[in-house]
Protein backbone atom coordinates (compact mmCIF):
# COMPACT_ATOMS: atom_id res chain seq x y z
CA UNK A 1 0.00 0.00 0.00
CA UNK A 2 1.34 3.39 -0.97
CA UNK A 3 1.63 5.84 1.89
CA UNK A 4 1.09 9.49 1.06
CA UNK A 5 3.29 11.73 3.13
CA UNK A 6 2.40 15.39 3.71
CA UNK A 7 5.23 17.84 3.71
CA UNK A 8 5.94 20.09 6.63
CA UNK A 9 4.38 23.15 5.00
CA UNK A 10 1.05 21.41 4.44
CA UNK A 11 0.95 20.05 7.97
CA UNK A 12 1.60 23.49 9.44
CA UNK A 13 -1.14 25.02 7.28
CA UNK A 14 -3.90 22.58 8.26
CA UNK A 15 -4.94 24.28 11.54
CA UNK A 16 -5.24 27.62 9.79
CA UNK A 17 -7.38 26.13 7.02
CA UNK A 18 -9.58 24.35 9.56
CA UNK A 19 -10.02 27.60 11.49
CA UNK A 20 -11.14 29.43 8.35
CA UNK A 21 -13.60 26.69 7.47
CA UNK A 22 -14.96 26.67 11.02
CA UNK A 23 -15.72 30.45 11.11
CA UNK A 24 -19.43 31.13 11.81
CA UNK A 25 -21.54 32.09 8.81
CA UNK A 26 -22.51 35.37 10.51
CA UNK A 27 -19.09 36.75 9.66
CA UNK A 28 -19.84 36.39 5.95
CA UNK A 29 -21.79 38.93 3.87
CA UNK A 30 -25.49 38.07 3.86
CA UNK A 31 -26.69 36.65 0.57
CA UNK A 32 -29.59 38.75 -0.81
CA UNK A 33 -32.91 36.88 -0.63
CA UNK A 34 -36.54 38.08 -0.84
CA UNK A 35 -37.77 39.65 2.41
CA UNK A 36 -41.03 38.65 4.10
CA UNK A 37 -41.86 42.38 4.28
CA UNK A 38 -40.52 43.78 0.98
CA UNK A 39 -39.28 47.33 0.64
CA UNK A 40 -41.48 49.84 -1.18
CA UNK A 41 -41.44 53.50 -2.11
CA UNK A 42 -44.26 55.79 -3.18
CA UNK A 43 -44.18 59.44 -4.17
CA UNK A 44 -46.40 62.27 -5.29
CA UNK A 45 -45.83 65.81 -6.51
CA UNK A 46 -48.26 68.35 -5.02
CA UNK A 47 -47.93 71.48 -7.12
CA UNK A 48 -44.12 71.64 -7.15
CA UNK A 49 -43.62 69.86 -3.79
CA UNK A 50 -42.29 66.29 -3.89
CA UNK A 51 -43.48 63.94 -1.16
CA UNK A 52 -41.80 60.52 -0.86
CA UNK A 53 -42.48 57.65 1.54
CA UNK A 54 -40.04 54.74 1.95
CA UNK A 55 -41.28 51.74 3.93
CA UNK A 56 -41.48 47.95 4.21
CA UNK A 57 -44.76 46.08 3.60
CA UNK A 58 -45.76 43.51 6.22
CA UNK A 59 -48.59 41.11 5.34
CA UNK A 60 -51.54 39.94 7.44
CA UNK A 61 -50.94 36.19 6.93
CA UNK A 62 -54.06 35.20 8.92
CA UNK A 63 -52.86 37.11 11.98
CA UNK A 64 -54.79 39.55 14.13
CA UNK A 65 -53.18 42.89 13.29
CA UNK A 66 -54.66 45.73 15.32
CA UNK A 67 -54.25 45.38 19.05
CA UNK A 68 -52.11 42.25 18.68
CA UNK A 69 -49.41 42.18 15.97
CA UNK A 70 -49.51 45.99 16.19
CA UNK A 71 -50.28 46.73 19.86
CA UNK A 72 -52.50 49.64 20.85
CA UNK A 73 -51.07 52.60 22.79
CA UNK A 74 -47.47 51.88 21.78
CA UNK A 75 -45.21 53.62 19.26
CA UNK A 76 -45.17 51.67 16.00
CA UNK A 77 -42.78 52.11 13.07
CA UNK A 78 -45.70 52.40 10.61
CA UNK A 79 -44.38 49.50 8.55
CA UNK A 80 -41.75 46.80 9.08
CA UNK A 81 -37.97 46.54 9.50
CA UNK A 82 -36.11 49.89 9.41
CA UNK A 83 -37.67 53.29 9.96
CA UNK A 84 -40.52 54.26 7.71
CA UNK A 85 -39.42 57.64 6.33
CA UNK A 86 -41.27 60.51 4.70
CA UNK A 87 -39.67 63.43 2.83
CA UNK A 88 -41.02 66.83 1.79
CA UNK A 89 -39.15 69.07 -0.65
CA UNK A 90 -41.00 72.17 0.60
CA UNK A 91 -42.65 73.23 3.86
CA UNK A 92 -46.11 71.71 4.34
CA UNK A 93 -49.01 71.66 6.75
CA UNK A 94 -50.01 68.31 8.26
CA UNK A 95 -53.59 68.35 9.52
CA UNK A 96 -53.29 72.14 9.63
CA UNK A 97 -49.96 72.22 11.52
CA UNK A 98 -46.68 73.50 10.05
CA UNK A 99 -43.87 71.08 9.21
CA UNK A 100 -40.59 72.28 7.61
CA UNK A 101 -39.15 70.67 4.49
CA UNK A 102 -36.96 67.65 5.20
CA UNK A 103 -36.93 63.91 5.88
CA UNK A 104 -38.58 62.43 8.95
CA UNK A 105 -39.02 59.10 10.64
CA UNK A 106 -42.73 58.28 10.44
CA UNK A 107 -44.15 56.62 13.56
CA UNK A 108 -47.70 56.07 14.77
CA UNK A 109 -49.47 55.31 18.04
CA UNK A 110 -52.68 53.41 17.21
CA UNK A 111 -55.70 53.11 19.47
CA UNK A 112 -59.17 51.81 18.73
CA UNK A 113 -60.59 55.31 18.21
CA UNK A 114 -57.76 57.66 17.21
CA UNK A 115 -54.16 57.52 16.02
CA UNK A 116 -51.23 59.77 16.83
CA UNK A 117 -49.09 60.41 13.72
CA UNK A 118 -45.50 61.31 14.58
CA UNK A 119 -42.89 63.02 12.40
CA UNK A 120 -39.54 62.46 14.12
CA UNK A 121 -36.26 64.19 13.23
CA UNK A 122 -34.35 60.90 13.60
CA UNK A 123 -35.02 58.94 10.42
CA UNK A 124 -31.98 56.62 10.35
CA UNK A 125 -32.68 54.27 13.30
CA UNK A 126 -34.03 50.73 13.15
CA UNK A 127 -37.81 50.78 13.45
CA UNK A 128 -39.19 52.39 16.60
CA UNK A 129 -36.80 50.64 18.98
CA UNK A 130 -34.64 53.76 19.36
CA UNK A 131 -37.52 56.26 19.11
CA UNK A 132 -37.09 59.34 21.31
CA UNK A 133 -40.07 61.63 21.84
CA UNK A 134 -37.69 64.55 22.42
CA UNK A 135 -36.74 64.34 18.72
CA UNK A 136 -40.33 64.79 17.50
CA UNK A 137 -40.85 67.56 14.96
CA UNK A 138 -44.64 67.23 14.95
CA UNK A 139 -47.50 65.13 16.30
CA UNK A 140 -51.07 65.17 14.95
CA UNK A 141 -54.17 63.13 15.71
CA UNK A 142 -56.31 61.45 13.04
CA UNK A 143 -59.16 58.95 13.03
CA UNK A 144 -58.98 55.54 11.31
CA UNK A 145 -61.69 54.41 8.91
CA UNK A 146 -63.10 51.01 7.99
CA UNK A 147 -61.83 49.82 4.62
CA UNK A 148 -61.80 46.84 2.29
CA UNK A 149 -59.43 44.01 3.14
CA UNK A 150 -55.83 44.59 2.06
CA UNK A 151 -53.29 41.82 2.69
CA UNK A 152 -50.09 43.91 2.53
CA UNK A 153 -49.60 47.34 4.09
CA UNK A 154 -49.47 50.21 1.61
CA UNK A 155 -49.33 54.00 1.47
CA UNK A 156 -51.41 55.81 -1.15
CA UNK A 157 -52.02 59.41 -2.16
CA UNK A 158 -55.71 60.33 -2.52
CA UNK A 159 -57.59 63.52 -3.49
CA UNK A 160 -54.49 65.08 -5.06
CA UNK A 161 -54.70 68.74 -6.16
CA UNK A 162 -52.06 71.40 -6.79
CA UNK A 163 -52.35 72.43 -3.14
CA UNK A 164 -53.19 69.32 -1.12
CA UNK A 165 -53.40 65.55 -0.88
CA UNK A 166 -54.32 62.84 1.60
CA UNK A 167 -51.75 60.22 2.55
CA UNK A 168 -53.59 57.02 3.43
CA UNK A 169 -52.07 54.05 5.22
CA UNK A 170 -54.09 50.97 4.24
CA UNK A 171 -53.71 47.57 5.87
CA UNK A 172 -56.03 44.74 6.86
CA UNK A 173 -59.48 46.39 7.06
CA UNK A 174 -58.32 49.86 8.09
CA UNK A 175 -57.51 53.12 6.34
CA UNK A 176 -55.67 55.89 8.21
CA UNK A 177 -55.86 59.27 6.36
CA UNK A 178 -53.45 62.17 6.94
CA UNK A 179 -54.11 65.52 5.22
CA UNK A 180 -51.24 67.47 3.62
CA UNK A 181 -51.57 71.09 2.50
CA UNK A 182 -48.98 73.02 0.52
CA UNK A 183 -48.76 76.77 -0.12
CA UNK A 184 -48.05 76.14 -3.79
CA UNK A 185 -48.12 79.83 -4.73
CA UNK A 186 -45.33 80.49 -2.26
CA UNK A 187 -43.37 77.47 -3.50
CA UNK A 188 -43.66 78.59 -7.15
CA UNK A 189 -42.57 82.15 -6.33
CA UNK A 190 -39.65 80.97 -4.19
CA UNK A 191 -38.55 78.64 -6.99
CA UNK A 192 -38.78 81.51 -9.50
CA UNK A 193 -36.81 83.79 -7.20
CA UNK A 194 -34.05 81.41 -6.13
CA UNK A 195 -33.80 78.89 -8.96
CA UNK A 196 -35.58 79.74 -12.22
CA UNK A 197 -34.47 83.35 -12.58
CA UNK A 198 -30.92 82.48 -11.49
CA UNK A 199 -30.53 80.11 -14.42
CA UNK A 200 -30.73 80.65 -18.16
CA UNK A 201 -34.17 82.26 -17.78
CA UNK A 202 -32.52 85.19 -16.01
CA UNK A 203 -30.80 86.30 -19.21
CA UNK A 204 -33.94 86.99 -21.30
CA UNK A 205 -37.14 89.01 -21.02
CA UNK A 206 -39.34 85.91 -21.29
CA UNK A 207 -38.25 84.46 -17.93
CA UNK A 208 -39.07 87.60 -15.97
CA UNK A 209 -42.32 87.93 -17.91
CA UNK A 210 -43.39 84.37 -17.04
CA UNK A 211 -42.63 84.85 -13.34
CA UNK A 212 -44.54 88.13 -13.24
CA UNK A 213 -47.46 86.76 -15.25
CA UNK A 214 -47.81 83.84 -12.83
CA UNK A 215 -48.00 86.24 -9.89
CA UNK A 216 -50.61 88.35 -11.68
CA UNK A 217 -52.74 85.30 -12.52
CA UNK A 218 -52.39 83.91 -8.98
CA UNK A 219 -52.82 87.36 -7.37
CA UNK A 220 -49.73 86.91 -5.23
CA UNK A 221 -46.43 88.75 -4.57
CA UNK A 222 -47.47 91.62 -6.82
CA UNK A 223 -44.76 94.03 -5.63
CA UNK A 224 -42.08 91.48 -6.53
CA UNK A 225 -43.92 90.73 -9.78
CA UNK A 226 -43.68 94.43 -10.68
CA UNK A 227 -39.90 94.31 -10.24
CA UNK A 228 -39.75 91.28 -12.53
CA UNK A 229 -41.98 92.75 -15.23
CA UNK A 230 -39.99 96.01 -15.15
CA UNK A 231 -36.87 93.93 -15.78
CA UNK A 232 -38.62 92.16 -18.66
CA UNK A 233 -39.74 95.50 -20.08
CA UNK A 234 -36.22 96.91 -19.85
CA UNK A 235 -34.81 93.94 -21.78
CA UNK A 236 -37.44 94.01 -24.53
CA UNK A 237 -40.52 96.22 -24.61
CA UNK A 238 -43.42 94.35 -26.19
CA UNK A 239 -47.19 94.02 -25.90
CA UNK A 240 -46.91 90.80 -23.89
CA UNK A 241 -44.98 92.20 -20.95
CA UNK A 242 -46.74 95.58 -21.10
CA UNK A 243 -50.09 93.84 -20.86
CA UNK A 244 -48.96 92.05 -17.70
CA UNK A 245 -47.42 95.25 -16.33
CA UNK A 246 -50.70 97.09 -16.78
CA UNK A 247 -52.55 94.33 -14.94
CA UNK A 248 -50.11 94.34 -12.02
CA UNK A 249 -50.30 98.11 -11.64
CA UNK A 250 -54.11 97.96 -11.69
CA UNK A 251 -54.08 95.27 -8.99
CA UNK A 252 -51.75 97.43 -6.88
CA UNK A 253 -54.09 100.43 -7.25
CA UNK A 254 -51.48 102.47 -9.12
CA UNK A 255 -53.99 103.71 -11.67
CA UNK A 256 -52.03 106.63 -13.15
CA UNK A 257 -49.05 104.37 -13.88
CA UNK A 258 -51.39 101.74 -15.38
CA UNK A 259 -52.82 104.48 -17.64
CA UNK A 260 -49.30 105.37 -18.81
CA UNK A 261 -48.72 101.71 -19.72
CA UNK A 262 -52.03 101.62 -21.60
CA UNK A 263 -50.84 104.64 -23.56
CA UNK A 264 -47.67 102.77 -24.47
CA UNK A 265 -49.77 99.72 -25.38
CA UNK A 266 -51.93 101.81 -27.72
CA UNK A 267 -48.83 102.43 -29.83
CA UNK A 268 -47.98 98.72 -29.99
CA UNK A 269 -50.16 96.20 -31.78
CA UNK A 270 -51.28 93.53 -29.28
CA UNK A 271 -51.51 90.22 -31.09
CA UNK A 272 -54.35 87.76 -30.78
CA UNK A 273 -51.88 85.20 -29.41
CA UNK A 274 -50.76 87.63 -26.67
CA UNK A 275 -54.31 88.13 -25.43
CA UNK A 276 -55.04 84.43 -25.68
CA UNK A 277 -51.94 83.47 -23.71
CA UNK A 278 -52.79 85.79 -20.84
CA UNK A 279 -56.46 84.76 -20.86
CA UNK A 280 -55.60 81.09 -20.53
CA UNK A 281 -53.10 81.87 -17.78
CA UNK A 282 -55.95 83.44 -15.80
CA UNK A 283 -58.25 80.53 -16.63
CA UNK A 284 -55.64 77.99 -15.55
CA UNK A 285 -55.24 79.83 -12.24
CA UNK A 286 -58.99 79.72 -11.64
CA UNK A 287 -59.35 83.48 -12.25
CA UNK A 288 -62.41 83.13 -14.48
CA UNK A 289 -63.61 86.73 -14.34
CA UNK A 290 -60.16 88.03 -15.29
CA UNK A 291 -59.96 85.47 -18.11
CA UNK A 292 -63.34 86.59 -19.48
CA UNK A 293 -62.22 90.24 -19.42
CA UNK A 294 -59.05 89.43 -21.38
CA UNK A 295 -60.89 87.30 -23.94
CA UNK A 296 -63.44 90.11 -24.39
CA UNK A 297 -60.56 92.45 -25.24
CA UNK A 298 -59.33 89.91 -27.76
CA UNK A 299 -62.79 89.75 -29.38
CA UNK A 300 -62.83 93.54 -29.64
CA UNK A 301 -59.32 93.68 -31.09
CA UNK A 302 -59.68 90.72 -33.48
CA UNK A 303 -63.38 90.34 -34.40
CA UNK A 304 -62.58 88.49 -37.63
CA UNK A 305 -61.04 85.48 -35.85
CA UNK A 306 -63.18 82.46 -34.93
CA UNK A 307 -60.63 81.54 -32.27
CA UNK A 308 -61.29 84.59 -30.07
CA UNK A 309 -65.00 83.71 -29.83
CA UNK A 310 -64.12 80.09 -29.13
CA UNK A 311 -61.87 81.11 -26.21
CA UNK A 312 -64.46 83.49 -24.77
CA UNK A 313 -67.11 80.78 -25.01
CA UNK A 314 -64.79 78.40 -23.15
CA UNK A 315 -64.23 80.93 -20.37
CA UNK A 316 -67.96 81.54 -19.94
CA UNK A 317 -68.59 77.78 -19.86
CA UNK A 318 -65.89 77.35 -17.21
CA UNK A 319 -67.63 80.05 -15.17
CA UNK A 320 -70.96 78.24 -15.45
CA UNK A 321 -72.53 80.93 -17.67
CA UNK A 322 -74.19 78.70 -20.24
CA UNK A 323 -76.13 81.29 -22.26
CA UNK A 324 -73.17 83.56 -23.22
CA UNK A 325 -71.00 80.45 -23.68
CA UNK A 326 -73.43 79.15 -26.34
CA UNK A 327 -73.62 82.61 -27.91
CA UNK A 328 -69.86 82.90 -28.44
CA UNK A 329 -69.37 79.28 -29.41
CA UNK A 330 -72.03 79.82 -32.08
CA UNK A 331 -70.17 82.87 -33.38
CA UNK A 332 -67.01 80.80 -33.56
CA UNK A 333 -68.86 78.03 -35.41
CA UNK A 334 -70.09 80.52 -38.01
CA UNK A 335 -66.51 81.60 -38.76
CA UNK A 336 -64.46 78.43 -38.42
CA UNK A 337 -63.50 76.59 -41.61
CA UNK A 338 -61.77 73.34 -40.70
CA UNK A 339 -63.88 70.25 -40.12
CA UNK A 340 -62.18 69.17 -36.90
CA UNK A 341 -62.92 72.38 -35.03
CA UNK A 342 -66.40 72.57 -36.53
CA UNK A 343 -67.21 69.18 -35.03
CA UNK A 344 -65.64 70.00 -31.67
CA UNK A 345 -67.54 73.30 -31.33
CA UNK A 346 -70.80 71.68 -32.51
CA UNK A 347 -70.42 68.92 -29.91
CA UNK A 348 -69.66 71.50 -27.22
CA UNK A 349 -72.78 73.52 -28.05
CA UNK A 350 -74.91 70.37 -27.96
CA UNK A 351 -73.55 69.47 -24.53
CA UNK A 352 -74.21 72.98 -23.25
CA UNK A 353 -77.77 72.67 -24.57
CA UNK A 354 -78.15 69.39 -22.70
CA UNK A 355 -78.11 67.32 -25.93
CA UNK A 356 -74.59 65.93 -25.67
CA UNK A 357 -73.56 62.53 -24.40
Amino acid sequence: MKIVRLNKFVLMSLPVALMVLSLPLSSQPAMPVPQPSPKAMVGQTIGLTDVTISYHRPAVRNRKVWGDLVPFNRVWRAGANENTTISFSSPVKIEGKDLPAGTYGLHMIPTEDSWTIIFNKNYTSWGSFFYDENEDALRVTVHPQADEMQESLSYEFDNVTNNSAVIALRWEKLRVPVKIDVDTKAVVVENARNVYLRGLAGFAWQGFYQAAAYCLAANTNLDEALVWINKSDSLNENSTNLFVKEGILEKLGRDSEAADVRERLSKIAVSEADYNLLGYMFLGAGKKKEAIDVFKKNVKAHPESWNVYDSLGEAYAADGQTKPAIEYYTKALNLVKDAGNKKRITDTIQKLNGKGM
